[in-house]
This record gives C-alpha cells, sequence and structure tokens, in this order.
C-alpha cells in the first residue's frame, strides 16, 4: 500500500512539474515591458495591423523597407520596440506575424502578400533565431528579391552554401548567447560571402534581441536589454544607410 501511495505521490509531482515547465515555456515567449503606446499612429508613423502582418509606415515618402521574421513561439509584438525606431528614421518596418510563431511555416509571406512587389524600393530582409534562418532560406530561393539581409542571433544558414549571393549581408550576435553560440557562428563563416559584415555584441544573450523572457538555454546577459536594443539598432541603421 506504500509503495503504491509513494508512487502516486511521484507521479503526480511529475506531471504538477511538467506543466509547471510548459506554463514557464509559454510565459517566457510573450512579449513583455513594451509600452502598448508604441501600437498607436502619430504625426509621422501609421501603425497597422493585421492577422499576418504588423507595420510601422513613415507618414513622409520612404524608400526603404525593412521586413522582419520572429523568432521561433516569440510573441512578435516583442520586437515592436526595434522596428517602431527603425521606422521613425524614415524606413517602412514589417513585423511578418507567423502562423504558430513559426518562420518556417510562413517565411515566403512577404512574397505571397506582395510586399516585395515595388521595384522602386530597396528591401532589407531581417530575423531572430529561426527568423533568421527562415530570412536566409527566403534569400537563398528567391533571388533579386531582396536588397540586403541581416541576421541576428543566429549560427545559420548551416546547411546551406550562400557564399555567392550578391547582396550585402550582415549578421549581429551577442557574445554570451548560449542558444546561438558564438563559437558556431564563427564555424559556418564560409557559407556567408566574405563581405558578410559581422557585428559581435560584448555582454548580449539570445533573449535580448527582443522584449520577452528569458530562453531555455540561454545564459545571462551582462548588459542591459535596452543597451543590447541600442547597439542592434544602430548597426542595422548603418547598415542599411
Amino acid at each position: 500500500m506504500k509503495k503504491h501511495i509513494l508512487i502516486r505521490y511521484l507521479r503526480f509531482a511529475w506531471v504538477s512539474a511538467g506543466l509547471l515547465f510548459i506554463c514557464w515555456l509559454v510565459y517566457s515567449m510573450q512579449v513583455h515591458d513594451v509600452d502598448s503606446k508604441l501600437l498607436n499612429s502619430d504625426s509621422g508613423i501609421k501603425v497597422e495591423q493585421s492577422k499576418n502582418l504588423l507595420s510601422f509606415s513613415p507618414k513622409t515618402s520612404f524608400k526603404k523597407v525593412f521586413i522582419f521574421y520572429p523568432g521561433a513561439l516569440v510573441d512578435p509584438y516583442a520586437y515592436v520596440p526595434l522596428c517602431r525606431k527603425i521606422a521613425e528614421t524614415g524606413i517602412q518596418s514589417i513585423i511578418v506575424k507567423m502562423p504558430l510563431r513559426l518562420a518556417n511555416r510562413g517565411y515566403l509571406l512577404p512574397k505571397e502578400l506582395g510586399l516585395l512587389a515595388d521595384p522602386e524600393k530597396e528591401y532589407i530582409l531581417s530575423g531572430h533565431s529561426q527568423g533568421a534562418k527562415m530570412a536566409a532560406r527566403f534569400v537563398y530561393e528567391n533571388p533579386g528579391m531582396v536588397d540586403k539581409l541581416v541576421l541576428m542571433g543566429t549560427t545559420h544558414p548551416k546547411e546551406t552554401d550562400m557564399s555567392a549571393i550578391a547582396i550585402p549581408v550582415m549578421k549581429i550576435y551577442g557574445l554570451n548567447d548560449g542558444v546561438a553560440s558564438p563559437e558556431d557562428v564563427v564555424t559556418n563563416k564560409t557559407l556567408l560571402p566574405a563581405t558578410t559584415r559581422y557585428v559581435p555584441i560584448p555582454g548580449a544573450n539570445h533573449s535580448q534581441f527582443g522584449y520577452y523572457g528569458f530562453q531555455l538555454g540561454d545564459h545571462a546577459a551582462m548588459i542591459s536589454r535596452d543597451k543590447q536594443q541600442q547597439i542592434i539598432l544602430q548597426n542595422i541603421l548603418d547598415f542599411i544607410q
């Protein structure tokens, strides 16, 4: 009888621990500390939301369009501060809301939705983590549709040789990233063009590429999220301009 009761308690504890872990994972991928006012239009920026997109468009004319793929399972609104600030410099900024929050299920949406159709515009495709992986795949599979590629917090491409692509590429990575380690980023250098710009951020981790919780497997950051975001923003703007 005692053995039977012990087994029941152990089973209950195991199931409870599993449910708590799942709840923590779900919570950690939600947006945190993003001011809701950033989703409001103002005198300079028009904000539009739909099932597939969240866009920030300058109310003056613009020539550049920044399209962003979120990381796997991460709330797309976690990247609002970065994309809104990019838009405030006169660049249209669009976050793609991936089906089931998985970029591998929706990475073709920019083409399917006609986001890349204006030959007068310059298109910059970017992504974080799995989003960066799928942004790289989009560029590889659709030559000539994107003008620049920005990869953040990723070791990809891993399996695809993109060393011959003819567009500028930049890869930003954190030296405290426990998910996309800097060692693996360097290992895969030969799969991107020799002209690729690499931007290591001392003290930066994986989770602080967006405004969400601490991601499983990551390392603690040694700089603040705001500082990391500031460095990311400045490098993206320098690269685009």
